[in-house]
């Protein structure tokens, strides 16, 4: 049971990340393209978190499961809410912010030594096997991209009632209206909450499969919310139809082109 709900986790994640990247190869839109880094990384943890079920967890098992599902994907879907929010002048920034310290992160969790044995047969709890240094930054990264992804929808949504309480319908950079951009936002938020309700319940009641299952479904959310910011497609006019007319043959000779006879 643990392997096959890893495997679909990994497959889904996976799945979502390819649509996204297409449409960023078709749109070249900033934010897609950050929310395809951040959806190969919710694969690679659940691919780890798969590996793990199917023949036993060992430290850099585990570390890869830590690295992308518990510090690195949270922030890099944060930055996506930035670029769709902000624009491409503060998105480049924090770009290249939370670049430097997921590399700083990246090195400081390969680095860090095991505190305990690991059970193979047994998902490991970071509180158990690592020091503070790995747990202070998931529980930053995590909490503090979280705290974006939640501020951004609240402002999605007071823009909406800005909007709304106005005289005109105001439409975003992107092309979105405020409605659009605040049910998008909001809708990615519920998937970061899903996302964290399952890993809370790992971390208290030990349920590898619950946490898989909120994997999906959180994944599926926030998937749902990244469509919602594609602007809609436009309807090109229909032309009117034209008035039917019989075909002339062409062999056809009228009065006008005959030939008189002598000439």
């Amino acid at each position: 049971m643990h392997e096959a709900l890893a495997a679909a986790a990994t497959l889904v994640s996976l799945a979502f990340a390819l649509s996204t990247g297409e449409r960023w190869l078709r749109g070249r839109k900033r934010q897609e393209a950050v929310w395809t880094v951040s959806l190969c990384m919710f694969s690679a943890g659940s691919a780890a978190l798969w590996l793990g079920a199917a023949i036993g967890w060992s430290p850099w098992v585990f570390k890869a499961f830590f690295l992308f599902g518990a510090i690195l994907n949270v922030p890099y879907l944060a930055l996506g809410t930035v670029e769709l929010l902000a624009g491409p002048a503060h998105g480049r920034r924090w770009t290249a912010i939370v670049t430097v310290l997921g590399a700083f992160c990246t090195g400081l969790l390969v680095a860090a030594p095991l505190t305990a044995s690991i059970d193979p047969a047994v998902l490991p709890q970071g509180k158990d096997v690592f020091g503070p240094g790995p747990r202070i930054a998931a529980a930053v990264a995590s909490g503090v991209a979280a705290t974006v992804i939640i501020v951004g929808a609240l402002w999605s949504a007071w823009r909406l009632l800005r909007a709304r309480s106005g005289t005109r319908r105001s439409v975003t950079g992107g092309g979105l209206s405020p409605a659009r951009l605040a049910i998008a936002n909001v809708t990615i938020a519920l998937g970061t909450l899903v996302l964290s309700a399952g890993g809370l319940l790992n971390s208290v009641v030990d349920e590898m499969d619950g946490f898989a299952i909120s994997l999906v479904v959180g994944i599926a959310i926030i998937f749902g919310g990244f469509l919602l910011t594609g602007s809609p497609p436009r309807r090109s006019p229909i032309p009117e139809p034209q008035a039917w007319h019989p075909p002339v043959p062409a062999d056809t000779v009228t009065d006008d082109t005959a030939v008189p006879v002598g000439a």
